[in-house]
């Protein structure tokens, strides 16, 4: 049996509600509800041609924005657990925390702030925000998917409280429906974000092994991964290569959930939240790293910038993605008749160059790898598509 939930923990009865009040379910409580809509929403379909690190055709293995999700949310409900928190809701902001990226990833988001600078530029977490309220159309009373204020909450704030300036995106709707930017988010929201971390740190080095990027001895160099080889070495000592990274690996993912977990239950302890508003009220995040583990992370990233996410080859790729959104938008800036035939009302709305870059962006950012490489050669043509 599961332990009560603890005082600090958010409760769907408490709920801050909905923009558009709804009745309750008979069999679901209300952040249940918001993981299922995430869940069938088409945005999050589209996550599974979406890329992390390598485009999504790179290769059958490699992580995608869906996988990735999936495996966020199965460490955010395992920590969320432990600390007493509400599962369902640590859930629902973990499977939406990544809707807002663009096509290719963070190189595909950093082509898109840079056409977007004199429109507001663009910001990933705010454009999840705007997928879920406004973007996914499909219920017949509201735009969006009418998420209770605790899950928008947790998307808005995945890294944090939102300094200004606030990206439109997330200006824009949090004037219709206050979601306190400047405070902390809840605790189910911060078990999401460092599930999130825990997820790419340790996926990101088995992508990396896979693409042959770098090699295991490397690995076994570097803080905390030594000590993980080292146990793997004295217990099955001759063991297969593919078995002891993956061994090694696993380790390595247990450490980084263990000590946010021990991290959690001490930063909780000292704070005694008797509720979910005092734990954004805290001067400081609840659920974190270690310091130790922290500085030994910092390390780690280091390594998979230069090695992995600036290995020549992934260079390579950037550039020829980046070409890719380049195109597409300046095409559709000048003929937004091109866009598809549900966008042309809001296109006939737009009063102004930046209503218009904001209708295309929307369109860009949803569109998988494989999409946009396919729009490209169709409506620009050239042999880059076919080199993508």
């Amino acid at each position: 049996m599961l332990p009560p939930r603890a005082l600090f923990a958010s409760r769907p009865e408490d709920s801050r509600g909905r923009l558009h009040p709804e009745g309750s379910s008979t069999f679901r409580s209300s952040f249940q509800r918001d993981r299922d809509r995430i869940i069938h929403s088409s945005a999050f379909r589209r996550l599974k041609h979406k890329t992390q690190v390598f485009i999504e055709h790179e290769g059958d293995y490699f992580r995608t924005r869906l996988t990735h999700s999936i495996e966020v949310a199965q460490v955010a409900r395992t920590i969320a657990g432990v600390l007493r928190l509400n599962e369902e809701l640590t859930e629902a902001v973990a499977l939406a925390h990544d809707l807002g990226h663009p096509p290719f990833g963070h190189t595909g988001e950093d082509a898109l702030q840079n056409l977007m600078a004199p429109h507001g530029g663009f910001d990933h977490n705010a454009q999840a925000i705007r997928i879920v309220t406004s973007l996914e159309r499909h219920y017949a009373e509201f735009d969006g998917l009418n998420l209770t204020w605790e899950t928008l909450e947790g998307l808005a704030k995945h890294n944090g409280p939102v300094d200004a300036p606030v990206p439109y995106a997330l200006s824009d709707y949090d004037a219709r429906h206050d979601l306190e930017l400047g405070t902390h988010a809840s605790g189910e929201a911060q078990v999401a974000a460092l599930a999130d971390d825990v997820a790419y740190n340790n996926h990101d080095l088995h992508d990396g092994l896979r693409a042959e990027l770098f090699s295991t001895d490397e690995l076994a160099e570097l803080p905390l991964l030594d000590g993980c080889f080292a146990q793997v070495d004295e217990l099955y000592p001759g063991l297969n290569y593919y078995r002891r990274r993956h061994e090694a690996l696993r380790r390595f993912f247990g450490l980084l959930v263990e000590d946010v977990i021990a991290e959690a239950q001490s930063a909780l302890a000292e704070l005694a939240p008797r509720c979910p508003d005092d734990v954004r009220a805290a001067r400081h995040p609840v659920v974190n790293f270690s310091d130790p583990v922290r500085r030994d992370l910092g390390v780690i990233r280091t390594f998979l910038f230069h090695r992995m996410y600036r290995a020549p080859e992934v260079i390579e790729m950037r550039a020829k993605v980046t070409r890719v959104v380049d195109d597409l938008f300046p095409l559709f800036m000048g003929r937004p008749d091109l866009l598809p035939r549900q966008w042309r009302k809001d296109v006939e709305e737009a009063r102004s160059d930046t209503a218009l870059a904001r209708i295309v962006l929307d369109y860009i950012a949803g569109m998988t790898d494989r999409f946009a490489i396919e729009e490209h050669r169709r409506l620009v043509g050239g042999q880059l598509a076919d080199a993508i």
